[in-house]
């Protein structure tokens, strides 16, 4: 589809605003640009960049349903974040407290990638580029 010009942003639903907040903002580092709570939903939605370029929406609903299945359940498969080296972002992840899979590698591009969960289970991809 040629009108399309690029990704917008990314929605994702968590169980727990602050703890997901804290987790996008002072572990992964992206930047808040704009907190909204919606009282008549009982929801937060937060706005937030990566270099200035992409917007991760996290929204709070009061008792979300959970995924059923991961990562093969229908719909969005996984987050995946561009990296420059691999073992820092492993490194910078671990000294923050999260568990990351053992890396592996892409068999169709030789590239390295290794996947963590945020905190409703969500997979997250760092991928070595």
């Amino acid at each position: 589809m040629e009108t399309i010009k690029g990704i917008h942003h990314i929605a994702i639903i968590c169980s727990d605003y602050q703890t997901s907040k804290k987790f996008y903002t002072e572990v992964l580092g992206l930047k808040v640009v704009k907190e909204t709570y919606r009282k008549e939903r009982m929801s937060y939605k937060l706005d937030l960049s990566l270099n200035g370029t992409y917007v991760v929406e996290l929204f709070s609903f009061p008792d979300p349903p959970s995924r059923l299945s991961r990562p093969e359940a229908c719909g969005l498969r996984h987050l995946a974040f561009s990296v420059g080296d691999l073992k820092l972002a492993v490194q910078e992840l671990a000294a923050k407290g999260v568990e990351v899979e053992p890396m592996r590698t892409d068999e169709n591009t030789g590239k390295k990638f290794a996947f963590f969960s945020d905190p409703d289970g969500l997979p997250i991809e760092i991928y070595e580029c």
